[in-house]
């Protein structure tokens, strides 16, 4: 005789049946996700190893990173051997601040954030600190400071990578001063020199015949452009001893362009060149040295006369416009737009070949153009304009192709 089933058994074993597909489920999801968890460590892991094995990698500079109160956590073999420490002693022992000079430092505003206060506000920073090695050696080190996340993105500290340029640095200096030293003793005779020829071509007492005046302006020529080399080179060394000092006021731009037009135009007629000027005739003042600032627009117009073979053009345009955020120049004003002041120096000259015009305004480089055609110079102008153009707050723009002419662009704020 069969027994019946107890009401509710069916019931029972159906959530029985449903649980145990749920566990199932649920077993294989963990699984997976345990499968999926034991990639994603294995990949952190070949990471970690890759960044770490990249940076180990690096002997020629100092890769130090901190947590975000300056203690080392990453200390690889060139910071060994730059600073003369083993990781062991340094890594969760030290402070990034305790290589550093004590009162650079301390002029910089002190602790840490002397260190990492324009990077954390710009994003990166880099700039020569003074490293003291284990020894006791000083050393003048570019330090590129950036900031370090964790993987999760919050901010973990700062990353510090250096490069010992203390014998750069040292060069530099010395070639510097060979330049200022050089420069100062031949502007003493050059000066007596250019000083006898003056009273030797004024004196009416000893008459010269125009053959002998004819020799001596050649003399006076030559020495004024010496002169004019010396006061370059003296320029450049104060521009990068940072003594470029600036004597501000109102400055009429128009009057100068046409002041450096009047100036080349002797040399241009010689050479068959034809320049010519639109500027606004009320003028257009910007803020400035009136002197550095006709030196830019000599050195620019003198330039386009040189480049340019007879028979071409030179063309000066200056306007007014205003420039927005992002770089763009309007003719008229708009909305968060600044008032500037534009001076474009055309010509239809040997043009500069694309490859070479990154280092047009390094000092003493001269294009390939410039020396096929011959043209003279020592490769000073452009760096000069550009330094006077920078120390005014304002930009040098090229645009050239070889064989068609060059434009020079000079912006500055109104």
């Amino acid at each position: 005789m069969s027994t019946a089933e107890a009401p509710g058994i069916p019931r029972l074993r159906a959530e029985v049946d449903r649980l145990q597909a749920e566990n199932a489920a649920l077993t294989a999801r963990m699984r997976h996700r345990d499968e999926e968890l034991e990639v994603a460590t294995r990949k952190l892991a070949a990471r970690a190893q890759t960044m770490t094995s990249v940076i180990d990698a690096v002997t020629e500079q100092s890769i130090i990173g901190t947590d975000v109160d300056g203690v080392v956590r990453v200390w690889n073999p060139g910071a060994e051997r730059m600073l003369g420490l083993p990781r062991a002693e340094v890594v969760r022992r030290r402070r990034i601040t305790e290589f550093h000079l004590a009162e650079e430092l301390a002029e910089a505003g002190g602790g840490l954030a002397a260190l990492v206060g324009p990077a954390g506000a710009q994003g990166s920073d880099v700039r020569d600190w003074t490293y003291v090695t284990a020894s006791g050696e000083r050393l003048t080190v570019s330090v590129a400071v950036t900031p370090r996340t964790d993987d999760r993105g919050a901010h973990a500290g700062w990353n510090f990578v250096g490069t010992d340029v203390t014998e750069v640095r040292e060069t530099e200096r010395l070639k510097d001063q060979f330049v200022s030293l050089i420069s100062h003793e031949l502007r003493t005779p050059l000066a007596s020199i250019l000083g006898y020829l003056e009273l030797v071509l004024d004196d009416p007492g000893q008459p010269l015949t125009d053959e002998q005046r004819q020799y001596l302006a050649t003399v006076e020529r030559n020495a004024q452009r010496l002169l004019r080399l010396v006061g370059d080179l003296l320029f450049t060394a104060q521009v990068d001893a940072g003594r470029f000092g600036l004597q501000p006021g109102d400055v009429d731009l128009a009057a100068l362009v046409r002041d450096a037009e009047a100036t080349a135009r002797v040399s241009a007629a010689a050479a068959g060149v034809e320049v010519s000027v639109t500027a606004p005739t009320d003028g257009l003042v910007v803020r400035g040295d009136a002197v550095r600032l006709g030196q830019a627009c000599d050195n620019l117009v003198s330039n386009a006369v040189k480049f340019t073979p007879r028979g071409g053009r030179v063309t000066l345009t200056l306007r007014a416009a205003w420039r927005t955020t992002d770089g763009e120049v309007l003719d008229e004003p708009r909305a968060g737009a600044v008032p500037v002041a534009r001076l474009a120096v055309s010509d239809t000259g040997v043009g500069i070949p694309t490859g070479e015009q990154a280092q047009l305004f390094a000092r003493f480089f001269r294009a390939s153009t410039a020396r096929r055609h011959a043209v003279p110079g020592v490769g000073l102008g452009l760096a000069i304009t550009r330094a006077i153009t920078t120390a005014h707050g304002g930009t040098l723009e090229l645009t050239s192709a070889e064989g068609r002419g060059t434009t020079f662009t000079l912006t500055l704020p109104r």
